[in-house]
């Protein structure tokens, strides 16, 4: 599992980067565009590099979330494995889920976020032992936290995608940067609090692989 979660917490914090230099770009565009409105002198070499620079950081964006994406299933797969076998009771969704739920429309919205519940509650000492099934254990701030900036971030991309296609306007053109620079600061927030959710189920599991080594062999170095 450390493998695979510092994969993912590589690949999360690199995410988190680019945005954050995307929206550094979406701040200047719409500063260069509110400039034209206004009537103020801007070379054409200006507008053309300011272009360029903008879908080349959409390029780099999409890139980066797929490979995120692609890493982040990969450990929560491993982790659910981990999980079964730490959980008396059965998973509330089988293990294709784990891939289809984030893909298939509407079930997207919480398919997800009851399978990391189950990972997590299976993973938590103790938790178990305070529930009569995963569908009853308790539930956790971080992953309710992490679950509402993910479903906020994809909201806010739903409204700049409608934003972008339907610009045609300067003023237009200004707004859907801005939106870019709340999808920017929404995904941020829900990747640093994905790398704490990945973090803490990690740790977990890997107590309780330690806990089951001892003491018939030593514990290997953190």
């Amino acid at each position: 599992m450390r493998g695979l979660r510092t994969a993912a917490v590589v690949m999360l914090a690199i995410d988190a980067v680019v945005c954050l230099i995307a929206s550094i770009i979406d701040v200047e565009r719409a500063a260069l565009i509110q400039r034209i409105i206004d009537d103020e002198p801007v070379e054409i070499e200006e507008i053309k590099a300011s272009d360029a620079l903008y879908a080349a950081s959409g390029l780099l964006e999409l890139a980066v979330y797929f490979v995120t994406a692609v890493m982040f299933l990969i450990w929560l797969y491993r982790a659910r494995i981990n999980a079964e076998l730490l959980s008396p009771w059965p998973h509330r969704r089988s293990r294709p889920w784990v891939i289809w739920g984030w893909i298939v429309p509407i079930i997207s919205l919480w398919f997800p976020k009851q399978i990391v519940d189950d990972i997590w509650a299976s993973s938590q000492p103790g938790v178990l032992a305070r529930s009569r099934d995963l569908a009853s254990a308790p539930r956790s701030g971080l992953i309710w936290a992490w679950w509402l900036a993910w479903v906020f971030s994809l909201w806010i991309g739903q409204v700049s995608a409608r934003l972008f296609r339907k610009a045609d306007e300067l003023p237009e053109l200004k707004q859907a940067a801005q939106m870019d620079i709340f999808l920017n600061f929404a995904t941020i927030v829900a990747a640093i609090l994905a790398i704490a959710v990945v973090l803490s189920i990690t740790r977990h599991q890997e107590n309780h692989r330690l806990t089951a080594m001892s003491p018939w062999q030593p514990h290997p170095p953190m």
